[in-house]
Protein backbone atom coordinates (compact mmCIF):
# COMPACT_ATOMS: atom_id res chain seq x y z
CA UNK A 1 0.00 0.00 0.00
CA UNK A 2 1.58 3.77 -0.49
CA UNK A 3 1.45 4.00 3.07
CA UNK A 4 3.58 1.18 3.78
CA UNK A 5 5.76 1.82 0.90
CA UNK A 6 6.42 5.97 1.48
CA UNK A 7 4.15 6.39 4.85
CA UNK A 8 1.33 8.09 3.52
CA UNK A 9 -1.54 8.12 0.82
CA UNK A 10 0.03 9.42 -2.19
CA UNK A 11 0.01 8.61 -5.94
CA UNK A 12 2.25 8.23 -8.16
CA UNK A 13 4.72 5.65 -6.62
CA UNK A 14 7.15 4.26 -8.43
CA UNK A 15 9.44 1.44 -6.83
CA UNK A 16 12.41 -0.87 -8.06
CA UNK A 17 12.47 -3.32 -5.52
CA UNK A 18 15.96 -4.82 -6.64
CA UNK A 19 17.37 -1.53 -5.93
CA UNK A 20 15.70 -0.59 -3.00
CA UNK A 21 14.30 2.46 -4.61
CA UNK A 22 11.10 3.51 -3.92
CA UNK A 23 10.21 7.64 -5.06
CA UNK A 24 6.78 9.55 -5.39
CA UNK A 25 7.97 12.30 -7.28
CA UNK A 26 6.06 12.14 -10.72
CA UNK A 27 9.20 14.45 -12.29
CA UNK A 28 11.71 12.56 -10.20
CA UNK A 29 10.24 9.42 -11.20
CA UNK A 30 10.18 10.29 -14.67
CA UNK A 31 14.00 11.51 -15.09
CA UNK A 32 15.39 8.19 -13.34
CA UNK A 33 13.00 6.51 -16.03
CA UNK A 34 15.11 8.38 -18.73
CA UNK A 35 18.64 8.02 -17.31
CA UNK A 36 18.28 4.18 -16.45
CA UNK A 37 18.37 2.07 -19.82
CA UNK A 38 16.82 -0.74 -18.00
CA UNK A 39 13.63 1.10 -19.66
CA UNK A 40 14.96 1.88 -23.23
CA UNK A 41 16.98 4.63 -24.79
CA UNK A 42 18.28 6.85 -22.20
CA UNK A 43 18.54 10.76 -22.73
CA UNK A 44 15.76 11.17 -24.50
CA UNK A 45 13.84 14.06 -22.51
CA UNK A 46 16.57 17.39 -22.01
CA UNK A 47 16.51 19.11 -18.35
CA UNK A 48 14.32 21.86 -17.41
CA UNK A 49 15.70 25.17 -18.95
CA UNK A 50 14.38 27.20 -16.08
CA UNK A 51 12.33 29.42 -18.02
CA UNK A 52 10.98 32.08 -15.55
CA UNK A 53 8.00 33.21 -17.98
CA UNK A 54 6.39 29.77 -18.36
CA UNK A 55 6.50 29.45 -14.06
CA UNK A 56 5.18 32.81 -13.61
CA UNK A 57 2.34 31.42 -15.96
CA UNK A 58 1.87 27.83 -13.67
CA UNK A 59 1.93 30.32 -10.11
CA UNK A 60 -0.61 33.11 -12.44
CA UNK A 61 -3.41 30.05 -12.55
CA UNK A 62 -2.57 27.97 -9.85
CA UNK A 63 -5.51 29.84 -7.65
CA UNK A 64 -7.71 29.74 -10.75
CA UNK A 65 -6.95 25.77 -11.84
CA UNK A 66 -7.02 24.54 -7.93
CA UNK A 67 -10.69 26.29 -7.43
CA UNK A 68 -12.06 24.41 -10.77
CA UNK A 69 -10.22 21.19 -10.86
CA UNK A 70 -9.74 19.94 -7.60
CA UNK A 71 -13.73 19.62 -6.79
CA UNK A 72 -13.46 17.81 -10.32
CA UNK A 73 -11.09 15.43 -9.47
CA UNK A 74 -13.03 13.71 -6.78
CA UNK A 75 -16.79 14.29 -7.72
CA UNK A 76 -15.93 12.67 -11.47
CA UNK A 77 -14.38 9.41 -10.14
CA UNK A 78 -12.58 9.42 -13.67
CA UNK A 79 -9.33 8.94 -12.01
CA UNK A 80 -8.94 5.46 -10.56
CA UNK A 81 -7.49 6.94 -7.25
CA UNK A 82 -11.04 8.74 -6.89
CA UNK A 83 -13.02 5.43 -7.32
CA UNK A 84 -13.10 5.00 -3.56
CA UNK A 85 -14.56 7.31 -1.28
CA UNK A 86 -11.41 6.72 1.11
CA UNK A 87 -9.52 7.92 -1.81
CA UNK A 88 -11.62 11.30 -2.71
CA UNK A 89 -11.80 11.52 1.20
CA UNK A 90 -7.75 11.62 1.33
CA UNK A 91 -7.14 14.15 -1.54
CA UNK A 92 -9.79 16.44 0.09
CA UNK A 93 -8.02 16.14 3.53
CA UNK A 94 -4.62 17.20 1.99
CA UNK A 95 -5.38 19.24 -0.61
CA UNK A 96 -6.87 22.91 0.21
CA UNK A 97 -9.33 24.67 -1.69
CA UNK A 98 -8.27 28.84 -2.33
CA UNK A 99 -8.24 31.26 -0.19
CA UNK A 100 -7.52 28.55 2.23
CA UNK A 101 -3.72 28.02 2.66
CA UNK A 102 -2.41 24.05 4.25
CA UNK A 103 -1.85 24.99 7.54
CA UNK A 104 -5.61 26.44 8.26
CA UNK A 105 -6.52 22.97 5.98
CA UNK A 106 -4.91 20.71 7.74
CA UNK A 107 -6.22 18.52 10.79
CA UNK A 108 -9.54 17.22 11.85
CA UNK A 109 -10.20 20.84 13.97
CA UNK A 110 -9.60 19.18 17.21
CA UNK A 111 -7.57 20.29 20.45
CA UNK A 112 -5.17 17.70 19.26
CA UNK A 113 -5.05 18.57 15.41
CA UNK A 114 -6.35 21.76 15.11
CA UNK A 115 -7.42 22.66 11.30
CA UNK A 116 -10.13 22.54 9.44
CA UNK A 117 -12.62 19.44 9.99
CA UNK A 118 -13.50 17.81 7.63
CA UNK A 119 -17.17 17.90 6.79
CA UNK A 120 -15.91 21.57 6.33
CA UNK A 121 -13.89 20.67 3.61
CA UNK A 122 -16.64 18.04 2.20
CA UNK A 123 -19.08 21.38 2.60
CA UNK A 124 -16.55 23.42 0.58
CA UNK A 125 -15.78 20.95 -2.01
CA UNK A 126 -19.17 20.47 -2.56
CA UNK A 127 -19.80 24.36 -2.88
CA UNK A 128 -16.94 24.70 -4.99
CA UNK A 129 -18.27 21.75 -7.95
CA UNK A 130 -21.93 23.14 -7.84
CA UNK A 131 -20.93 26.77 -8.32
CA UNK A 132 -21.40 28.33 -12.04
CA UNK A 133 -17.75 28.19 -13.26
CA UNK A 134 -18.71 30.51 -16.01
CA UNK A 135 -16.30 33.53 -14.51
CA UNK A 136 -13.26 31.95 -13.68
CA UNK A 137 -13.80 29.85 -17.38
CA UNK A 138 -13.24 32.88 -18.98
CA UNK A 139 -10.29 33.55 -16.95
CA UNK A 140 -9.02 30.29 -17.88
CA UNK A 141 -9.80 30.31 -21.24
CA UNK A 142 -7.57 34.27 -21.32
CA UNK A 143 -4.79 32.85 -19.76
CA UNK A 144 -4.68 29.84 -22.67
CA UNK A 145 -4.08 32.54 -25.08
CA UNK A 146 -1.43 34.17 -23.25
CA UNK A 147 0.20 30.97 -22.92
CA UNK A 148 0.30 30.25 -26.48
CA UNK A 149 2.50 33.39 -27.02
CA UNK A 150 5.19 31.38 -24.47
CA UNK A 151 4.72 27.92 -26.06
CA UNK A 152 7.74 27.87 -28.82
CA UNK A 153 6.18 24.98 -31.28
CA UNK A 154 3.20 23.13 -31.96
CA UNK A 155 5.67 19.78 -30.57
CA UNK A 156 7.81 21.89 -27.65
CA UNK A 157 7.42 24.56 -25.75
CA UNK A 158 11.10 25.16 -24.87
CA UNK A 159 13.97 25.95 -27.69
CA UNK A 160 15.63 22.52 -28.12
CA UNK A 161 13.28 19.74 -27.85
CA UNK A 162 11.70 17.74 -25.62
CA UNK A 163 12.40 18.57 -22.21
CA UNK A 164 11.29 18.43 -18.26
CA UNK A 165 9.33 22.19 -19.67
CA UNK A 166 6.95 20.02 -21.81
CA UNK A 167 6.80 16.65 -19.12
CA UNK A 168 5.64 19.44 -16.89
CA UNK A 169 3.55 22.21 -18.77
CA UNK A 170 1.86 19.42 -20.84
CA UNK A 171 0.85 17.59 -17.65
CA UNK A 172 -0.81 20.45 -15.87
CA UNK A 173 -2.42 21.47 -19.25
CA UNK A 174 -3.94 17.94 -19.26
CA UNK A 175 -5.52 18.35 -15.73
CA UNK A 176 -7.62 21.28 -17.32
CA UNK A 177 -8.96 18.63 -19.55
CA UNK A 178 -11.09 18.12 -16.61
CA UNK A 179 -12.94 21.04 -17.07
CA UNK A 180 -15.93 21.59 -19.22
CA UNK A 181 -15.71 24.32 -22.00
CA UNK A 182 -12.51 25.25 -21.87
CA UNK A 183 -11.39 26.73 -25.27
CA UNK A 184 -8.34 25.71 -26.48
Amino acid sequence: TPTKLVGKKISPIFAIPEDGLVMMESLDIIEKIDQDERFGVSGQIQPATGRSDIKAWQKSVQTLLRTLQRPRYVATGLLPEFQQLDGRHAFIKNHQLPPYEKPEWKGDGTDDNPGMPMDEKLKLYAEAMAKDPAPLLEDLNSKLIELDDLVYSKHFCSEGGLSMDDIDLWARLRSITIIKDVEW
